[in-house]
């Protein structure tokens, strides 16, 4: 998700390969349990020290979409904000200016349309390429 000025927003890709989630945790922790010494069987302390890790691995996830969804609120109000707005985008060519007309919502972010002060017309503009707002 962008927002205004953000730099960073690019390079912001986190893969989730990397990470257990749920399921891989369950179906961990069941393999454990199938395999486990029948004459050692885990200690009720293990146990409940994994069942807890698990909570604390749920509420984790939770609060990263419950986060998730607070930036893109943020990011659609930013964007609702700047409609008549006069702005400064930068983009490949240099630094355009002209006033905010329209914005279109993707799954992405949003995407601006501003009519340049020159006349013509800038479609496609992320947050990330305001400068300055006036």
């Amino acid at each position: 998700m962008d927002a205004i000025g953000n730099i960073l927003s690019g390079n912001q890709d986190v893969s989730s390969a990397s990470t257990l989630d749920q399921e891989d945790f369950i179906k961990l922790f069941l393999t454990q349990l199938n395999f486990q010494d029948p004459m050692e069987p885990v200690d009720n302390r293990e146990f409940l020290a994994q069942i807890a890790q698990f909570s604390a691995l749920e509420q984790a996830r939770q609060t990263g979409d419950k986060i998730n969804d607070l930036v893109t609120l943020n990011s659609t109000s930013q964007s609702v904000s700047l409609l008549g707005k006069f702005v400064e985008v930068n983009d490949d060519i240099g630094v355009n200016t002209g006033t905010v007309s329209a914005i279109r919502f993707t799954p992405e972010g949003s995407i601006l349309t501003v009519t340049l002060t020159s006349g013509g017309i800038l479609t496609d503009v992320k947050l990330s390429q305001i400068a300055l707002v006036r």
